[in-house]
């Protein structure tokens, strides 16, 4: 039997109103108690009596068994999802950044306090990547996950790449639909993907991850000769978050452009929609296809939790039970296109191999090979208004890095 969860609910907002709607008219032995908000003065369709603004009075209401949390602000979503959490009451949360940078210490809460923390939602909207990557894979041999986690910067490349749109014109459109932040730099700037590759790998290889040890570079940057030299290669360029197991010890991390081919599966991932690409030893290849953004499939992925929470469910993190002694590195060589304006810019970056090189007064690129701790350790540079940086999906190795590998393990193919 299910029990009744009397629900206090941070947020009113795209997804916590997509929530309600979902949650109205059916009978799914809950009820929401009450309403955190900022703004008391905005007008709302529901009972004034609902709506408070003070996190107390919902935290420290024994009544209330379940906290959903949908709010933006990370910093007060950890005081809001610890508080709870300590106090036995289970929360759901949509607060990727909140997560990812305290996952690890949320685990540990929820073990001191016999409490759950489910997160769906917070990674890849309507896709149910996390219980799948929990419960289908949880003792497979997972080679890599990539995709498209960012319905907000896709809707962008979308427009531009298939109806001729302009970055400007594109991301405005997306703001203008609630796809994409006041502050772009979030979603456009691979922050926001970044996050939910964080949480991702947790579940796919036990790793805790400090998201500022990852490589975020986005596609604010990018201009109209990018755009004509993936077109006339017949690409589209996509933003894409990897994780990746390089060898029998080693798992590497990193958000980038990417040029995809006509025969990926991310190619034909358009508009708010996300997909996620799972390769793994014995099932091959997977493919997850779902709506990223907007306040309906987001807000379905969030009562798949509050549903699974009536029968007590919670992540057992078995990938990170198990101490597979998995470490995070950095030795790995990317093959990437370069549109810089100063030579320096290849020569600080170290970029080598290169296969590929067109110079003119208003237009330069290079296409060639360079470590992803040179990225990591030059993101000033590619941040830069004058550059643009996008892999191609070849990997490779260095005789350094081969050597640095196998001390720690053997190369996966």
């Amino acid at each position: 039997m299910s029990k009744k969860l009397k629900i206090g609910l941070f947020g009113f907002g795209v997804v916590g109103q997509g929530l309600h709607d979902i949650i109205k008219g059916q009978n799914l032995n809950l009820e929401i108690v009450k309403i955190a908000i900022k703004n008391p003065e905005k007008r709302r369709t529901l009972d004034a009596h609902l709506f408070t603004t003070s996190h107390d009075e919902i935290l420290n209401n024994p009544e209330i068994n379940t906290i959903v949390e949908l709010i933006d602000d990370a910093d007060a979503a950890y005081t809001i999802t610890k508080k709870a959490l300590s106090n036995g009451k289970n929360v759901v949360s949509a607060n990727k950044k909140m997560i990812a940078t305290h996952l690890e210490e949320l685990v540990h809460l929820q073990e001191q306090h016999g409490t759950s923390l489910l997160y769906e939602g917070a990674v890849c909207g309507s896709i149910p990547i996390i219980r799948n990557l929990e419960e289908y894979y949880d003792n497979e041999l997972l080679h890599g996950i990539s995709g498209i986690f960012n319905g907000s910067s896709n809707y962008i490349l979308s427009k531009i790449f298939n109806e001729g749109a302009s970055y400007e014109s594109a991301l405005k459109e997306a703001q203008d639909l609630g796809f994409a932040e006041t502050n772009p730099i979030l979603d456009v700037g691979g922050y926001d993907p970044k996050f939910k590759l964080t949480i991702a790998t947790a579940h796919a290889y036990g790793l805790f991850l400090n998201p500022d040890h990852i490589l975020n570079i986005g596609i604010q940057n990018l201009s109209d000769a990018d755009i004509q030299y993936a077109k006339e290669k017949n690409y589209k360029i996509k933003l894409v978050p990897t994780t990746r197991k390089i060898s029998t010890k080693q798992v590497i991390t990193f958000v980038l452009p990417k040029f995809v081919k006509a025969d990926d599966f991310l190619y034909n991932v358009e508009n708010e929609y996300n997909g996620v690409t799972v390769q793994a030893a014995f099932a091959d290849k997977q493919f997850f296809f779902g709506k990223g953004a907007g306040g309906h499939p987001t807000g379905a992925a969030v009562l798949s939790d509050i549903a699974a929470l009536r029968y007590d469910y919670r992540y057992e993190y078995k990938k990170y039970k198990q101490q597979n002694g998995l470490i995070h590195t950095d030795k790995v060589s990317l093959e990437v296109y370069l549109r810089y304006q100063h030579e320096y810019t290849v020569e600080k970056l170290q970029i080598e191999n290169i296969s590929e090189r067109f110079s003119r007064n208003d237009y330069k690129y290079v296409i060639g090979s360079v470590s992803l701790k040179n990225l990591l350790e030059h993101k000033d540079i590619l941040v830069n208004k004058d550059v643009f940086i996008a892999q191609t999906g070849k990997i490779s190795y260095s005789e350094q890095d081969i050597k640095a590998i196998a001390e720690e393990g053997e190369l996966v193919n």
